[in-house]
């Protein structure tokens, strides 16, 4: 099979066109033909910090992680699948896991779901990761109906699938994001879109809540922009993040009573740690998608396999809105 491999790590790592056996399946997996694989910025992270990054897997290296494609053999055990099943999932790319940057993967069926039938592969393959960790945070938010949600980084890969999912949950939503076409596309997701170039925090608080805070504060952003979310969350109230390595003074989160819930999604992966839930999580999303709450945001460019380092280019420039694709087929 035909698969994009790094040979080593670094800034300038590049990727490069060659020839893998295909996988033999195993029991409690499958074998995928890949049709397309979607890049989140850990897939970035892993290229240019290589082993400094613990969940970096040996070189020479198949990265990808989201992927959908059709199921071309199942192994020993599985009985929710068959060949011709079309799938998707995040399941590879990191650790002693092999990628979906190439035209087949195995891939253990706990970490997998049938594919949305509204979605084409390129759109499906966009969803796992972010839809995984967007799920969960809010989840474990408490996110419910008669809330008021603040998403910072509404259109960015997991932020702008937790802005339709706390809508589709009964949350009124706000979303943090920049330019015109960003705040475009909030409106359309129905969340009321903040300027935070323009708007500073207190004001935007005041504004929509009357100085009251946020329920939620679902912060795709992290890092430093944590100081943020603590400003704008009401008492006592949750705070899902999936950036948070850093040192921070946690004395404001203290004194609004907050609880502060990391999302690292990778868990069941790396520690082979109730993976089942993320085929539950999958399947779930599935339905919101059928039911038509819950569409990918993708960017406009377009890559095949062979341009996989132009796609990591892409990300990494800040410049895409939504997620990067590369078409396997």
């Amino acid at each position: 099979m035909k698969a994009m491999i790094l040979n080593s790590y670094g800034a300038a790592a590049q990727f490069q066109l060659t020839e893998l056996p295909r996988p033999s399946v195993t029991p409690g997996h499958v074998l995928v033909r890949i049709a397309a694989s979607s890049v989140n910025t850990v897939d970035t992270m892993i290229r240019q910090m290589g082993k400094d990054l613990p969940l970096s897997p040996d070189l020479p290296a198949v990265l990808g992680m989201d992927f959908a494609g059709t199921i071309e053999a199942v192994g020993a055990g599985i009985t929710d699948f068959v060949p011709g099943d079309e799938v998707y999932g995040c399941a590879g790319g990191l650790a002693d896991l092999p990628g979906a940057l190439a035209e087949y993967m195995l891939a253990d069926a706990k970490l997998i779901a049938h594919k949305p039938k509204t979605l084409s592969m390129r759109e499906a393959a966009a969803l796992p990761l972010v839809g995984i960790t967007a799920y969960e945070g809010l989840q474990r938010a408490d996110t419910h109906a008669g809330q008021k949600v603040l998403v910072h980084g509404g259109t960015g890969g997991v932020g702008h699938v937790a802005v339709q999912l706390a809508k589709h949950f009964g949350a009124e939503v706000y979303a943090t994001a920049s330019g015109e076409k960003a705040l475009g596309i909030l409106e359309t997701y129905g969340a009321r879109g903040i300027d935070y170039k323009s708007e500073q925090v207190a004001d935007y608080v005041a504004k929509y809540t009357g100085g009251a805070g946020f329920d939620v504060v679902f912060d795709s952003v992290g890092g430093a922009n944590l100081v943020n979310s603590f400003a704008a969350a009401a008492l006592n109230g949750n705070i899902a993040t999936t950036v948070s390595l850093l040192e921070l003074d946690l004395t404001a989160a203290h004194f609004k009573g907050l609880s502060l819930h990391v999302v690292f999604m990778l868990i069941p992966m790396l520690h082979n740690h109730k993976r089942e839930e993320h085929g539950a999580i999958l399947a779930k999303l599935a339905e919101i998608v059928e039911a038509g709450a819950l569409q990918p945001l993708l960017d406009e460019k377009q890559f095949g396999l062979a341009e996989v380092g132009q796609a990591y280019e892409r990300l990494t420039s800040g410049k895409a809105i939504g997620k990067v694709v590369v078409e396997i087929r």
